[in-house]
């Protein structure tokens, strides 16, 4: 059946005549972007766009208050931008992230959806654009090219504010598991192969300390966001703006926002270096990288059942094979790995994006807002995943550790400093050629007591800093038999 046809409305630009939806908040600038930029159906996160809008609230207070702005006008253009934070307008703000550079399309978009609004408010009617215009009093005192970093910078900070509190609940999450796991000695490796005798709490206790390191990290990167170039206008020069706008504008929006920013000494700097947004997505990749690397141990850990280390059982939460029946797999692992990677991916698009900088401007904002942005994102949605449907419900195979344990040959190292490194190694690979474990073939020897043995490889001793006792290394070593051995092995 046909579709009935679109009414329209014409409205005019620099360009000539174009085409807008009758009933668009939106105007000629969008529609003009809509038809250019049909690109990747994404759109921006709901974040920025508030992070826009209070930008565009800020803005009519302060040029309000400097006499710029008719407070009417200011009036009904802070309405409007309240009523799309609440999302009555998010339809109309429908523009593709891969768009024209600096973000000009969304700013203007904005400022079209506003106008319009605005103007309804005041009695007038969409299209006409009186009394409000979109440039001449909505984005007064602004540029694409300070509102659009800032606007990143605030929706960043806003998004930071969920991120956190995740990271640090995850780390205490895998900190209360190291205090579960701390009795449990068994084999740690390097190489993946036997290396030392550690706790299973202990290695718990490092993934906690590796996200609560890179908590703070985060936490101190995204510092840089505060530091805006607001009120600079097109190149920082500060051009159309009131010689007062920059810093009322900071204070503005540091009381609508609640998050504290503070003006550049060089907004010029600012319209070109987005190096801050480097050194944010640098430590986002960090934590990516980070849980890629800890989900891939966990994984390791928890391999078999019957075929694997079988070390510890992760929470089953679905089916692992459409085919295989009662195989289950490490989903959330897995999944958190894949939002690792997907993390370091949109790094190297942000760091890529940040070097291309010409002259005075970076024109690649929309797609930094992209990548940092979604990285956020998925990284708090991961971390309570993770945390929630892992982490928390990981119980310890003991027996299975234990009896690993026993035939590893990891307990060596403890021996060295009483019996020397020769003797230790030429009873591993007896042990090793025997198939017998390393406690049996040592007792064999009647160096020392089984008591003896026992002291000086206890999980206290091989899992924390010690000194040797030298009266029972020298009772050892002045041991017939001991000896005996080491005259034999040369």
């Amino acid at each position: 059946m046909p579709t009935k046809k679109t009414q329209t409305r014409t409205e005019r630009d620099a360009l000539g005549s174009v085409k807008v939806p009758k009933d668009a908040y939106y105007g000629s600038f969008t529609a003009r972007a809509l038809e250019n930029f049909n690109i990747s159906k994404i759109k921006a996160f709901p974040s920025f766009r508030i992070a826009l809008a209070n930008i565009k609230i800020a803005a009519a207070q302060s040029n309000a208050e400097l006499g710029e702005l008719q407070k009417g006008h200011a009036k009904a253009i802070i309405q409007a931008a309240n009523e799309f934070i609440e999302g009555k307008y998010y339809d109309e703000f429908p523009i593709d992230i891969f768009q024209a550079g600096a973000g000009t399309p969304f700013n203007m978009n904005l400022n079209e959806i506003l106008a319009n609004r605005a103007n309804e408010i005041l009695g007038g009617k969409k299209g006409e654009y009186k009394p409000i215009t979109p440039n001449n009093h909505v984005n007064w005192g602004q540029s694409s090219n300070d509102t659009i970093p800032t606007a990143i910078r605030l929706a960043a900070l806003m998004e930071a504010q969920k991120l956190l509190p995740e990271i640090d609940k995850l780390s205490k999450a895998f900190f209360k598991k190291a205090k579960q796991f701390k009795n449990i000695l068994k084999i740690g490796r390097t190489h993946l192969q036997d290396a030392v005798p550690i706790t299973l709490g202990q290695e718990f206790e490092a993934w906690g300390s590796t996200i609560k390191r890179t908590h703070d990290h985060i936490k101190q990167s995204f510092g840089h966001l505060q530091e805006v170039a607001i009120g600079g206008t097109a190149l920082g020069t500060g051009i159309t703006a009131h010689p007062k706008y920059r810093t009322l504008m900071v204070k503005n929006l540091t009381k609508l926002t609640k998050i504290r920013l503070r003006p550049t000494k060089y907004p010029m700097e600012l319209s070109s270096n987005m190096s801050a947004f480097a050194i944010a997505s640098a430590s986002l990749s960090t934590l990516g990288s980070d849980l890629v690397r800890i989900s891939k141990d966990l994984r390791i850990l928890a391999s078999g059942p019957a075929g694997g280390i079988n070390e510890i059982n992760l929470p089953e939460v679905e089916p692992g094979s459409s085919i295989m029946p009662g195989k289950v797999n490490p989903s959330i692992a897995e999944c958190i790995t894949m939002i690792g990677l997907q993390v370091n991916g949109n790094h190297h698009t942000v760091a890529a994006a940040v070097h291309e900088s010409e002259l005075e401007l970076n024109t690649m904002t929309p797609v930094i807002m992209l990548n940092l942005l979604w990285s956020i994102h998925i990284l708090q949605s991961g971390c309570a995943m993770f945390r929630d449907l892992c982490i928390k419900g990981i119980t310890a195979n003991t027996d299975h550790i234990e009896q690993l344990l026993d035939k590893s040959l990891c307990l060596a190292t403890g021996l060295s400093p009483y019996i020397g490194y020769k003797a230790t190694a030429e009873l591993v690979n007896e042990a090793l050629k025997k198939g017998t474990s390393l406690m049996k073939t040592v007792e064999s020897k009647d160096f020392m007591t089984k008591k003896e043995l026992s002291s000086i490889l206890s999980a206290k001793k091989l899992t924390k800093p010690h000194a040797t006792d030298q009266n029972l290394k020298k009772r050892i070593q002045n041991n017939p038999n001991y000896q005996k051995f080491m005259k034999k092995i040369g």
